[in-house]
Parts: structure tokens; C-alpha cells; sequence
């Protein structure tokens, strides 16, 4: 990279759809005078049903576009894109931070009583040796159990929050591994905390913790930023851009809703 960081270029987010909005929001909690260009790829989603190789190709497609606007930082918004690409984008972009997620493993197992731990991700997600690394890591320290969501994140992206359907996905994914210890549910997917609610009503009310990785890895954005000097310092308030690779203009205006909604 030769161009020129400033302390005022936009930082980069993207994701497979809209789920990765759900880092947005947390981002823009934590350094509200930044400015964010958004790019979900609504048009090719979900990752989770594609091949690795296919998967890297339409991450790097989607990162060229946010290149255009001269990010001085990248967030890669989608487990199933990290796992795939995120060493191979920082090999070709090394001029900047590079951010990935992960389901946040580590502190359901940090805050671990000794109950168990379901994951609930993508298909894709699941199979990714990064995933699977993660889970030997604490193999011996809590009961992690995976569970494949096909299909979920679509609920999101279509804009469908209909508690009586979801239940009904849930008592066919879910029911079966949750037992009376189970402690917490990772959401190991971007878009599945904007299901926070209803996950919650299915649960009823049972103590059952719901963690995600959206928070972390907004801390590490800013760490990173901070650690550059790259962080904006002045009166400025921050604007968000959304970009879709659909042309479906009810997807930005989605998207503009569920920043909006989960900011209240």
C-alpha cells in the first residue's frame, strides 16, 4: 500500500451480509468520532454454503471495494471469511490493521462455573481448522459443544424476527443440547446477536448467558488504532456508509435500522 493514512480516513467493516453490523454498532460505541464505510455481500450470502476457495475470492472482492475509500483500518465482520482469509489479506494489505472475529470461546470459558458451553455457528464456521484449533485450545477447560445453524443467518438478512418461526427452528437446531447445566450460548456468528431477543424468549428465562465477539473485537480496533496514533481527536462526529452488493436498496435501509435499533 502507498497511500497516505490519516488520521481522518474512514475505517472498513465488512461482512458476508448484515451481520457484521453487529460489530459496527459496538465500534461506534467505542470511538463515535470515527467515520465507517460498510460493506455487506448480501448478494453472495451466506459464505457458510460455499468453498474455501470461494469464499476467499469474495472476501477480497469485497475488500477491494472498501480499498477504494483509503481505510486506515480493515474489519473482517464474519467468522466464516476470517477463518478463510484473514492471513492471506494481511500478506497482501500490510500497510494497516487488519481485524477478524472469532466466537468468543475464550470468555465463556473464562467466566465458566463448570456448566457447559454450546457454540452456535455456521456450518462452514464449524468445519474451519481456526474453529476447531480454538476448541482444542480448551478442550480440557470447559464442555464446549458445536452446534451447526444452517439457514439462521438468513432470518437476519431477510429481516424476519418472528418469534413463533424462529421457535420452531430453534426446537430443531438448538433444544436437543441444552441441558439443565448448560451455562452459556456463544453466538458464534455476526448476525445471530440481532436474534438476541428471541433466543432469549425461547430460553425462557433460563440463566443461560449469551456471549458474542463483537465487543472484543472492537476493543482490539481501537487498541490497535490507538497504539498508531490513528484515532481521531477532534469535535467530529462520526458518519457510517453502507454499501450492498445487492441491489436491493431495502437491504441498506435494513441495515440503517438495525444500527439504529441496536444502539437504543
Amino acid at each position: 500500500m502507498n497511500k497516505v493514512i490519516l488520521k481522518n480516513n474512514p475505517i472498513g467493516f465488512m461482512d458476508s451480509g448484515l451481520g457484521g453490523l453487529s460489530v459496527l454498532r459496538e465500534a461506534i460505541r467505542l470511538m463515535p468520532k470515527e467515520d465507517f464505510v460498510y460493506f455487506g455481500d448480501s448478494k453472495n450470502a451466506p459464505y457458510g454454503t460455499k468453498s474455501t476457495d470461494e469464499i476467499v475470492s469474495l472476501t477480497f472482492r469485497a475488500v477491494e471495494t472498501l480499498m477504494s475509500y483509503n481505510p486506515k483500518a480493515l474489519v473482517i465482520a464474519c467468522n466464516t471469511a476470517t477463518g478463510a482469509a484473514i492471513g492471506l489479506l494481511r500478506e497482501k494489505y500490510k500497510g494497516i490493521p487488519i481485524i477478524g472475529i472469532e466466537p468468543a470461546i475464550k470468555p465463556a470459558v473464562i467466566c465458566s462455573q463448570g456448566g457447559r458451553i454450546i457454540v452456535m455457528a455456521t456450518p462452514m464456521t464449524i468445519k474451519q481448522k481456526k474453529f476447531l484449533d480454538l476448541l482444542d485450545t480448551y478442550k480440557y477447560e470447559a464442555e464446549i459443544i458445536p452446534v451447526p445453524c444452517p439457514g439462521l443467518m438468513e432470518f437476519v438478512e431477510e429481516g424476519n424476527f418472528n418469534q413463533a418461526v424462529l421457535n420452531e427452528y430453534f426446537d430443531v437446531h438448538l433444544k436437543a443440547s441444552l441441558t439443565d447445566n448448560t451455562e452459556s450460548i456463544v453466538l458464534g456468528c455476526t448476525h445471530y446477536p440481532f436474534l438476541k431477543k428471541q433466543i432469549e424468549n425461547y430460553l425462557e428465562n433460563k440463566k443461560i448467558n449469551l456471549i458474542d465477539g463483537s465487543k472484543g473485537t472492537s476493543s482490539e480496533l481501537k487498541r490497535q488504532l490507538e497504539y498508531k496514533d490513528w484515532l481521531r481527536k477532534d469535535n467530529h462526529i462520526g458518519e457510517i456508509k453502507i454499501l450492498n452488493s445487492s441491489k436491493d436498496e431495502g437491504l441498506i435501509h435494513l441495515s440503517k435500522n438495525l444500527i439504529k435499533l441496536s444502539m437504543e
